[in-house]
């Protein structure tokens, strides 16, 4: 039962969202930015950040919305559930895992974060703004995380919501211009 009243159909980060639409705008946009702007970590390497950090912090709204995001930008769902159990054994590039080592250091506090996880990532091959990057998407998922499970928003049940939101989430991470009168699924 949420904390405050959001609408029902409306469960996760999307209600909060709805709730204060004018604190949405800003965080909508750097969420579109950081995860679907211009870069060179791929919008699925992102998003197993975002899954990374999220399944950390517990929050398992995030944790599913995240990794239906990513399932859908690889076209599969075993990776990301390998990177859920274990990064540094997933099938994923030496630098990619160097970043979500990062992340998760960055989860846990940003004074964690050392020369040395920083070396090992530059060591694989990735950039400074990639580094940047990766450690600005854990912080903002630290945040949401916080903002979705400190006001006990609500979890579905069902798969089929989850793989729908993360078709649309796939895309953009903008308001839908139809709004949100209808449920998602």
């Amino acid at each position: 039962m949420p904390h405050i009243p959001l609408p029902e159909h409306l469960p996760g980060i999307t209600g909060l969202l709805e709730y204060r639409q004018d604190s949405a705008a800003p965080i909508r946009e750097l969420t579109q930015v950081i995860l679907r702007g211009p870069g060179t970590l791929s919008f699925a390497e992102r998003e197993m950040i975002a899954t990374v950090v999220s399944h950390a912090n517990g929050c398992r709204f995030c944790t599913a919305a995240h990794e239906a995001v990513t399932n859908v930008l690889l076209g599969e769902s075993e990776t990301c559930n390998l990177i859920r159990a274990d990064y540094e054994t997933a099938p994923i590039s030496d630098k990619v895992k160097a970043l979500l080592y990062i992340a998760q250091l960055t989860q846990k506090g940003g004074r964690y974060v050392t020369p040395a996880a920083v070396d090992r990532a530059k060591r694989s091959g990735a950039t400074d703004l990639e580094i940047h990057d990766t450690v600005l998407i854990a912080a903002l998922f630290c945040l949401y995380n916080k903002y979705v499970d400190g006001l006990a928003t609500q979890m579905p049940d069902s798969a089929e919501y989850f793989n729908a939101l993360g078709e649309r989430i796939a895309v953009s991470y903008g308001r839908r211009p139809e709004g949100y009168e209808k449920p998602l699924v």
